[in-house]
């Protein structure tokens, strides 16, 4: 039987490609005034944070290309990144994220119970389980999510 949280996932990743519609690669790198990252950050974000939950603490192997960690991991910014590695297109980035959470319903599917080696985040929630990590990505994707929009609804005003 299929994980919930596998439906969940694909639920919820398909509203952030949905908010990403209509994104050109000029508002893309955009950093609104009084903000510290892109449309772009944020969608690259999503994907280094889920594949880390979804694969590395696990043991398995991370699809990620070149720049990835560096450009878009917890604590970065557009701002500060000055590295060689080329910008990923928004078609680029919505490809990746679109083939992600099937990668890691293939991995997980019938691991999300197995105890890994514990992971505490930076507020302090630390977690023991696959499933528990699939769980508070959930949490982590929408407030993303939510912040594209926002920039959307900025940068059409």
């Amino acid at each position: 039987m299929v994980h919930y949280l596998f439906d969940q996932l694909a639920f919820v990743r398909k509203g952030t490609l949905k908010a990403a519609e209509g994104v050109t690669e000029e508002q893309a790198d955009i950093v609104p005034e009084g903000f510290n990252n892109s449309i772009r950050w944020n969608l690259g974000h999503l994907y280094v944070v889920l594949e880390r939950y979804g694969f590395k603490y696990i043991g398995l192997p991370q699809q990620l290309p070149e720049g990835f960690r560096e450009r878009f991991e917890f604590g970065t910014s557009p701002r500060s990144y000055e590295g060689a590695a080329p910008v990923p297109t928004m078609t680029e980035l919505t490809e990746l994220l679109g083939g992600q959470v099937d990668r890691i319903r293939e991995a997980l599917g019938d691991r999300m119970h197995e105890q890994v080696t514990p992971y505490t985040t930076s507020t302090g929630f630390t977690l023991y389980t696959p499933e528990q990590f699939m769980s508070l990505a959930l949490y982590h994707e929408g407030l993303h999510q939510s912040v594209i929009k926002l920039y959307k609804t900025i940068l059409n005003r």
